[in-house]
């Protein structure tokens, strides 16, 4: 049975490094956001660096993931000292955990949020793709996706909740929030 590839990627408004506290209210929101979404119905991973060092994204060992990559349209550095970016690529069992995931509980709360800590752009901040079974999505398979999203719209190939596709390429929505709601309607 395919999974659900999801790719998210943010500019944030000050590198990752600023001792202000509002990147540091960003880091601390984020670590227990990962912690709730980590034991979320239908999640089942997310790309972590092999050595755990957060700090050096591109320079990291990434494992399986892949070499680390950003969408073409982001300006900033690329070294410790200057990186301000927020990004996650992540596998799900389907549209409907995800979506209960991103639009409930402490994640949402944190969407809320999202302009005290991010730029906002014209372009999209996430993307979603099936993949096979046992496939492991990389970083420059994300960051194509979104730059794909961005230039053409929603298509099967990447996509978004709005105008999503099911794993055989038809158009699908995800109806309600929460687990009595769970059906994704043709």
């Amino acid at each position: 049975m395919p999974h659900l590839a999801l790719y998210t990627f943010g500019v944030l408004k000050t590198p990752l490094v600023d001792p202000g506290p509002l990147t540091r209210e960003f880091y601390e929101s984020g670590e227990a956001v990962y912690g709730k979404i980590s034991r979320h119905p239908g999640y089942l991973g997310r790309a972590e660096t092999a050595g755990g060092d957060q700090g050096m994204l591109f320079e990291a060992d990434w494992g399986a993931w892949g070499g680390f990559a950003v969408p073409a349209w982001y300006d900033k550095g690329r070294t410790v000292e200057t990186t301000a970016l927020a990004t996650t690529l992540s596998l799900w069992t389907g549209l409907r955990p995800a979506f209960d995931a991103v639009y409930t509980g402490m994640h949402r709360e944190a969407l809320n949020r999202r302009y005290d800590w991010f730029e906002r752009t014209a372009h999209p901040n996430y993307v979603f793709w099936w993949v096979p079974d046992g496939v492991i999505p990389t970083w420059q398979d994300g960051v194509s996706r979104l730059e794909h999203l961005h230039l053409h719209g929603p298509a099967p190939h990447a996509f978004g909740f709005h105008h999503a596709f099911a794993p055989d390429g038809t158009a699908t929505r995800v109806t309600g929030i929460g687990p009595k709601s769970d059906r994704l309607v043709p």
